[in-house]
């Protein structure tokens, strides 16, 4: 591997590490507010949350930079006020990495709430656990399958993330260019093919090798469960 090909793969590791630890809790949260929680404008919070899943990445990294540029709404603040830059920056690749991921998070952790069975909350509550021990102790552990599927997911996409990133901080070396990013600069160069599959074959072994750890945590996870 070459000094380009391993900066890549470093780069793209820690962004994806940070876009799942920075949006799971919230993803948590959210998922448990449309699972448990009826409301007005429910539905549009849903719509919201699925945005990106809808609309073309480059719209997603065009309004991140609009909102965590130098004079966005959110980035000049930021910036002004504690000399903290974000688009244009790894940082900046981790947040699009975490918005574009974030939608098939909250779904995988709703739909893992959405098969618990709500009597085993009702029970203990009216054995006296309060909301929080009941969230703690009862639905975070028999949610925990659909929890590790959404930070599997979440890294996947975070990995893969090319538009959004490419847009809101553009192809960097060293401290943008991620594997998506290094692997189109390497099909843009004409000597560029031997290192544009040495990406492809990382990228599908990293991927293959997330999926099953995940298929072995969540076997783990479930005969813990059982038992």
């Amino acid at each position: 591997m070459t000094a380009l090909e391993i900066e890549a793969l470093r780069l793209s590791l820690q962004v994806a590490f940070w876009a799942v630890a920075a949006s799971l809790p919230l993803a948590i949260a959210i998922a448990w507010v449309l699972a448990r929680l009826e409301f007005p404008g429910k539905s549009v919070v849903d719509g919201i949350v699925h945005l990106p899943l809808i609309l073309p990445p480059v719209v997603i990294g065009y309004l991140l930079l609009a909102g965590f540029g130098r004079h966005g709404v959110i980035g000049a603040p930021l910036h002004d006020w504690f000399g903290i830059t974000v688009a244009f920056t790894w940082k900046g690749a981790a947040i699009a990495a975490a918005v574009m991921a974030f939608p098939l998070m909250v779904r995988a952790i709703r739909l893992s709430l959405e098969a618990i069975d709500k009597g085993l909350e009702d029970a203990a509550r009216t054995l006296g656990a309060s909301p929080g021990d009941v969230f703690l102790t009862l639905t975070l552990p028999l949610a925990s399958p659909g929890i590790l599927a959404a930070a599997i997911l979440g890294f996947a996409r975070s990995l893969g993330e090319f538009g959004a990133t490419i847009t809101f901080v553009s192809n960097i070396p060293g401290e943008t260019r991620t594997l998506p990013l290094a692997l189109y600069t390497l099909t843009q160069q004409p000597d560029g093919d031997a290192g544009a599959v040495r990406l492809v074959v990382i990228s599908i072994i990293i991927a293959l090798a997330a999926l099953l750890a995940s298929e072995a945590l969540a076997r783990r996870i479930k005969r813990r469960l059982g038992a």
